[in-house]
């Protein structure tokens, strides 16, 4: 990935656009981005964009201490090298929960997902590797319950003793109710034939939008708005989707 710098769109994103996109994708309750530095919450953000990368296992979510967080983010820091990511973690920073430091590393951490999961489009071929990322990210992103990482890492850490998660990172019960069953136990929406069939009615549909642009002549610029049109609405569909299924 492409260094970011100080200056780009990445760092003028909002902490309430940050704390949303924290909340929505991992089901919690943040209310402060100071309330991310144990480093537990990156770590389970790039186990979504990268699942199973991440040993969650080793991940606290009950770190209070600046020793417990920096193991955290020793955790993350192994995953950037894994996958060759060249960003510096400033812990010491990071640690010390000043909003404006974990704010910055939270918009520099979103970009990168977004990046992953194709979320930066500016020309054909980075169109055509979105339509192709999110047929990935949908299909994984649909299997994937944070809730249930989350406490199967603190079971393996904590084999023996209570699990104790602050309300910020506790579960965020009001997110899509739907997702638990009487019993308390998480769903996995839209696994098996119904999944498969509606990734190849998305394939379908982004094949279209390819054609659109491969045989447009003068209208390129249109097409491939009109492409990315369809892209999101499917990815808006797709939402609502979730919402429906739970209710």
């Amino acid at each position: 990935m492409a260094t970011i710098g100080m200056m780009d769109s990445a760092y003028f994103v909002g902490r309430n656009e940050i704390l949303s996109w924290i909340n929505d994708r991992l089901q919690l309750n943040l209310s402060r981005v100071e309330e991310a530095a144990s480093g537990a919450v990156q770590c389970q953000m790039m186990d979504m964009t990268h699942p199973g990368i991440v040993p969650m296992q080793k991940v606290n979510f009950d770190a209070k201490t600046e020793y417990d967080m920096i193991q955290n983010y020793k955790v993350l820091q192994e995953i950037f090298n894994k996958l060759k990511i060249d960003k510096h973690i400033e812990v010491n920073k990071l640690v010390k929960g000043r909003p404006l430091d974990n704010l910055e590393f939270l918009q520099w951490l979103k970009r990168y997902c977004d990046s992953v999961n194709g979320g930066i489009m500016n020309d054909l071929t980075q169109f055509y590797l979105q339509s192709i990322c999110f047929l990935r990210f949908f299909e994984s992103s649909r299997n994937y319950n944070p809730v249930d990482r989350r406490s199967k890492g603190n079971k393996e850490r904590n084999p023996k003793g209570s699990l104790r998660t602050s309300k910020s990172l506790q579960a965020n019960k009001c997110y899509n109710p739907g997702l638990g069953t009487k019993e308390g136990k998480a769903n996995t929406i839209g696994v098996g034939a119904d999944s498969s069939k509606e990734i190849q009615a998305l394939s379908t549909e982004i094949a279209v939008a390819i054609k659109k642009i491969l045989y447009a002549a003068d209208e390129k610029e249109s097409a491939l708005a009109e492409a990315q049109e369809i892209i999101s609405q499917l990815m808006n569909v797709d939402q609502t989707d979730v919402g429906s299924e739970s209710n």
